[in-house]
């Protein structure tokens, strides 16, 4: 650990992260909304919310807010997020809004486009923002859209989180029909050995 620098143990420290998390998607949120722009809550948070639905005990946190709106919508969500704050960059090809001049790119609102592959490499495109819920203020991607997107992502994070829906019973055997075939044998694969 060269270079690190430890600080106390702090339950305070913990929970102060998930809260600064947590109002950072409620006040993106709400300048979208305000500013009448479409959009859903994607990535962790999503997955969050979902499985909040089920049991509470299984909601893993997350560090960043990912949301996701129309390509055409950002230079009007540029105007909307920099009016309460946040600070537009593109950095490696990801559009995002750091949490004040000083913050960090894991402080930050991180956008993806709907209808629009996230690397080009991936095997679909994310879907449109025509299926979203509701949750407490605030719009989530609609649950089979949600694990679209994650199985198309693939990563470890992605797959952990497929894991925990279907842990909680949110996804079962019969979803990786739902999907292309490469998508429906990551799930399924997933479902038959949730170890690895």
């Amino acid at each position: 650990m060269a270079d690190v620098v430890l600080q106390d143990f702090s339950w305070d420290r913990v929970i102060r992260a998930v809260e600064k998390v947590k109002d950072r998607l409620l006040r993106a949120t709400a300048l979208l909304e305000s500013a009448q722009i479409p959009y859903a809550v994607v990535g962790g948070n999503a997955v969050a919310a979902w499985v909040s639905r089920v049991d509470e005990a299984a909601v893993r946190n997350t560090q960043d807010v990912d949301l996701m709106l129309n390509r055409s919508d950002l230079e009007r969500a540029k105007i909307a997020f920099e009016g309460g704050g946040f600070v537009y960059r593109h950095v490696k090809g990801i559009d995002m809004f750091l949490d004040g001049l000083n913050a960090k790119a894991r402080d930050a609102v991180h956008i993806v486009f709907a209808e629009e592959k996230v690397r080009s490499e991936d095997l679909s495109a994310l879907p449109g923002l025509d299926a979203v819920e509701r949750n407490e203020g605030y719009q989530v991607v609609a649950l089979e859209s949600l694990v679209r997107m994650k199985l198309t992502s693939y990563r470890r994070k992605d797959q952990v989180h497929l894991l925990d829906m279907i842990d909680v019973g949110l996804i079962d055997a019969t979803w990786p029909s739902r999907f292309p075939p490469e998508l429906g044998e990551r799930l399924q694969a997933l479902i038959d050995d949730p170890e690895g």
